[in-house]
């Protein structure tokens, strides 16, 4: 895992944080996170507090907007409302229907837009996210979206662990469903897409142990495990699926357990 960015504080969060702020202060303490001073630090990420809001800032780029989970962003309740509900790609690839509620593991949550999706479809989604930085996006982000719409933060769960291990001490068949998008570099990229990237890269680290989430997942999975991959991409672990479903720049890999 690569070295871990510094949560940069200014003068007035380390001399009388707000409860917010001390908070996100803890919560990074506990996963290994040190604090900097605003006035000491030269790293070139670092992790900083703006406006009750987590950021990863890329210091080294101008005027940089930094990366956070925002489950209330316009882009996410848009996608909410005019996404297609249960006819949505993911949510067939899950199994997803508007009469059954599934709990569905999500191993490779990243900054949680797919599980915002399973979730606001209706599922319980369990997140576990080994990277320390985006655990705790991930968790800034939840909070926030407890404050605004509580019965929809409800629906999350959150662990710090790795997940391969995390799924091979669950029973078998723990949950209805796993969900991996495995880091796989895309060909062509948007800004933000370039920017976030990029970002995740340095949190994580290179994925070269994706193939070891799939049988973990078929251990943890009663009903199926949906791996989502670029259309360019090889198959996870080179093992291939019951079926696929293809949307128009990804498509989701179904292994379906026997039941």
């Amino acid at each position: 895992m690569p070295d871990l960015p510094r949560l940069r504080l200014s003068a007035q969060q380390q001399a009388a944080p707000s409860e917010v702020e001390q908070q996100l202060i803890s919560l990074s303490s506990s996963v290994g996170i040190a604090t900097v001073s605003e006035a000491d630090v030269s790293d070139a990420l670092v992790l900083e507090i703006v406006a009750d809001t987590l950021q990863l800032m890329d210091l080294t780029v101008a005027n940089s907007t930094g990366v956070s989970v925002d489950f209330l962003s316009g882009q996410s309740q848009y996608r909410r409302q005019h996404g297609g509900g249960s006819k949505e790609p993911i949510a067939k690839a899950v199994g997803i229907k508007a009469s059954q509620s599934i709990t569905v593991l999500d191993a490779t949550p990243g900054l949680g837009r797919d599980a915002f999706v399973l979730a606001a479809l209706g599922a319980h989604v369990i997140m576990i996210e080994r990277s320390p930085v985006a655990y705790l996006l991930l968790a800034d982000g939840l909070r926030r979206l407890a404050r605004q719409e509580p019965e929809l933060a409800k629906q999350f769960v959150l662990y710090h662990a790795n997940s391969c291990d995390y799924m091979h001490q669950l029973a078998p068949a723990s949950v209805d469903a796993v969900y991996l998008d495995p880091m796989f570099p895309h060909r062509k990229k948007s800004a933000l897409v370039k920017k976030e990237m990029r970002l995740f890269q340095v949190m994580l680290g290179a994925d070269e142990d994706a193939d070891l989430l799939l049988p973990a997942a078929l251990h943890a999975a009663a009903k199926r495990v949906v791996v989502k991959r670029p259309n360019s991409a090889p198959l996870l672990a080179e093992q291939k699926p019951s079926m696929a479903i293809s949307s128009k720049k990804h498509r989701f890999d179904v292994y379906i357990k026997n039941v």
